[in-house]
């Protein structure tokens, strides 16, 4: 035994018990009340204190090429942060490009992985940008076999599918083992309204919001569905955030079908009003807060409160991918530092993967949802939807010992420059109280946020495969 902790609450997706926790050779080896500690055990005592999983963050962009930049968070710098949120495996997005065989894409970004040292594990999902030919769309099958069973399409920006590749995608990847994912607005109607908005002379981060506004993204919501029904396919939503999306994935997980949603602790805190006015009081920018999609009414974000209460939700992601508050300022003048700048030449992403563990475990500290719950969406369900739930999401023996020490009386306030660890100039989150904290969290039994500082390994995180996607319903 080498780590025993002692005294604290486990947590779990269903139940909540005190117990202690022992660690061995990096795995979880005992969970039970009184554990004895060896002669080189280290125990470390957590009376007053939740035993949690380390969360499991389906959806960043680390060391993403966007607009002319890359995003200022990368393999290393990126995963720093989450550990220190309380986040233990990411999944990154890594897009194929047109032409370019899926394999190549991720050989290519493991080895980049493996070049700037994840300090935790990690996986991928694998962004489709070509599937024009059977022989692109076949080459799924050799990402399946290195272990990575989740795709993305998009239904918007000039790279996105059509609803034919759409389909061919969910059907094939349905006899594959694989699950799809989807970033869901309408395509040809946000093209219209940013032409229409820019003709008129409309530049601000505002009309971000009314090009991408809650119709554009639920229409896009029901049609995917519609198209995963017809193709008798599951169906992941990523960063779901509106209130006729909400309602579309409950309808179709009443009916019996294994659709999935996904949301963002953006969507479940701000509205679309930081586009009007920022957060002044904390120095943020409209611009600052421009991501895809954007922030909605208090209509979707009730909405989604309310589906991740009933289950309607299934997970929490933060689609992580900050940028410069200069590079934000694109929209006003642009990268040349000579051409004026509209909202569409503002980088999209914001920072989030140091901040979704702490803030839903703060609400569920206040009591907007339980202990239980926050652990489901941000831990178990990833692991089980993302096929790592044979060493991931759960206080479990066997599985790794990724484990937060949580504090419920700590309280935290975000600030940027004192207490957050990511390659950022600014976070959205400057300034939010979270009540109650992590104070000490494990990956693999090593400790790597001592509560205060990063005290883990650069390079000590490594590619977890994924199994097949198996589940035909909608409950996992």
């Amino acid at each position: 035994m080498d780590l025993l902790i002692k005294g604290g609450k486990v947590v779990t997706a269903t139940s909540t018990f005190k117990a202690d926790v022992a660690v061995t050779n990096g795995k979880i080896s005992a969970i039970g009340t009184n554990l004895k500690p060896g002669k080189k055990t280290e125990v470390v005592d957590a009376k007053g204190k939740y035993i949690l999983p380390g969360a499991l963050d389906g959806h960043t962009h680390m060391a993403m090429p966007f607009g002319g930049t890359i995003s200022t968070d990368d393999y290393f710098t990126g995963t720093r942060a989450a550990a220190c949120g309380g986040t233990t495996t990411i999944f990154n997005f890594e897009t194929q490009a047109p032409g370019q065989p899926m394999i190549d894409l991720v050989n290519e970004k493991l080895e980049l992985a493996e070049k700037q040292g994840p300090a935790i594990d990690f996986s991928l999902h694998v962004g489709v940008g070509d599937v024009t030919t059977k022989e692109m769309l076949y080459g799924m099958d050799k990402v399946v076999d290195a272990g990575i069973t989740s795709f993305k399409v998009f239904m918007v920006y000039d790279f996105g599918v059509d609803d034919g590749q759409f389909y061919s995608t969910l059907t094939h990847a349905s006899e594959i083992g694989a699950l799809v994912g989807v970033h869901a607005e309408n395509n040809d109607v946000n093209k219209f309204l940013v032409n229409k908005y820019l003709e008129e002379g409309k530049v601000e981060p505002w009309y971000h919001y009314m090009s991408k506004y809650e119709a554009v993204a639920g229409e896009a919501d029901e049609r995917a569905i519609n198209l995963a029904k017809m193709a008798g396919a599951p169906l992941y939503i990523v960063h779901l955030d509106n209130a006729q999306g909400v309602a579309a994935v409950a309808k179709a997980r009443a009916e019996g079908y294994p659709i999935f949603a996904e949301t963002c602790p953006q969507y479940l805190y701000f509205t679309k009003e930081v586009y009007k006015n920022g957060r002044k009081e904390v120095g943020l920018r409209p611009q600052d807060f421009v991501c895809s999609p954007p922030m909605k009414g208090k209509e979707s974000k009730d909405a989604l409160w309310e589906g991740i209460k009933t289950g309607v939700v299934s997970t929490l992601a933060t689609d992580h991918c900050p940028f410069l508050q200069k590079e934000k300022d694109w929209g006003i003048v642009q990268k040349d530092g000579k051409t004026p700048g509209n909202f569409t030449t503002i980088p999209n992403g914001c920072a989030g993967v140091e901040n979704m563990y702490p803030f839903i475990l703060s609400e569920a500290n206040k009591g907007k949802i339980s202990f239980n719950k926050a652990v489901e969406i941000a831990a178990t369900n990833p692991a089980k939807l993302f096929g790592v739930d044979y060493c991931k999401g759960a206080i479990e023996v066997g599985l790794d010992a990724d484990i937060v020490i949580y504090d419920p009386k700590k309280n935290v306030t975000i600030n940027n420059k004192k207490n957050q660890h990511g390659a950022l100039d600014h976070t959205v989150w400057e300034g939010v109280e979270c009540k109650g904290y992590p104070c000490a969290v494990y990956s693999h039994g090593n400790l790597v946020f001592d509560g205060k500082d990063f005290v883990g390994k650069q390079g000590a995180g490594k590619f977890v495969k994924q199994k097949k996607f198996k589940t035909k319903g909608p409950q996992l």
